[in-house]
């Protein structure tokens, strides 16, 4: 045996696409930002150079956020209504803030992980 350089390891690095999108990163090398603004997805990685333009998640992440965010604070709400009976000026004073700020901060993450999903399970139809 030879005692020589190391060979480097010329693997593709294995990257978790659910949690790049969580961390909204770029799901393919999971280094670059996936958004340039809010929910303004970039057209292109500036790492590893995949094309975003191909992808479109539509509403996904918005109809998926409203049923996470939703639901538990409208049971909540429904609880509280049925245990204490608060008047709904209090009811609201508390559940719509909630519901807005748990679906501001859930959007982000939901919409990577929709366009990781759609980038892990894409067929190619070019």
């Amino acid at each position: 045996m030879t005692q020589g350089t190391p060979v480097p390891d010329l693997q593709p690095a294995r990257i978790d696409p659910i949690r790049a999108g969580l961390l909204c990163r770029c799901p393919n090398c999971g280094k670059a930002p996936l958004f340039s603004g809010f929910l303004e997805v970039v057209k292109q990685c500036r790492v590893c150079g995949f094309d975003f333009t191909r992808l479109n998640t539509g509403d996904g992440a918005a109809v998926f956020v409203m049923q996470i965010a939703g639901a538990p604070v409208v049971f909540g709400v429904l609880f509280a209504q049925i245990a204490w009976n608060p008047p709904i000026w209090a009811m609201l004073l508390v559940a719509l803030p909630l519901v807005a700020g748990l679906s501001l901060g859930l959007m982000r993450p939901g919409k990577g992980v929709m366009i990781a999903l759609q980038m892990r399970n894409r067929t190619e139809r070019d």
